[in-house]
């Protein structure tokens, strides 16, 4: 069970709050009628236990229990620093 978590990954828009950062998670799908290719944005809290990422970072999340009311992800590793 495990291994069925979901994995995304996304771009850090808020670090703001205490040990939890804001993620955007970015995907694309084809309108059902038009067939117009759209972009689609998600917004996750993860939880960042250090507090070491920073806005602009990309970073990697996983699905995890649930931590608090609307965290239900946490960061597992930082792809690449903000420049």
């Amino acid at each position: 069970m495990r291994d069925q978590r979901k994995r995304l990954t996304g771009v850090i828009t808020s670090d703001k709050m205490d040990k939890t950062v804001v993620v955007s998670v970015t995907s694309t799908k084809r309108h059902p009628v038009y067939g117009k290719v759209m972009r689609l944005v998600k917004k996750y809290k993860a939880h960042d236990e250090e507090n070491e990422c920073r806005m602009g970072d990309t970073v990697k999340i996983i699905e995890s229990q649930p931590i608090s009311r609307h965290k239900r992800f946490s960061v597992i590793e930082i792809l690449e620093r903000a420049k």
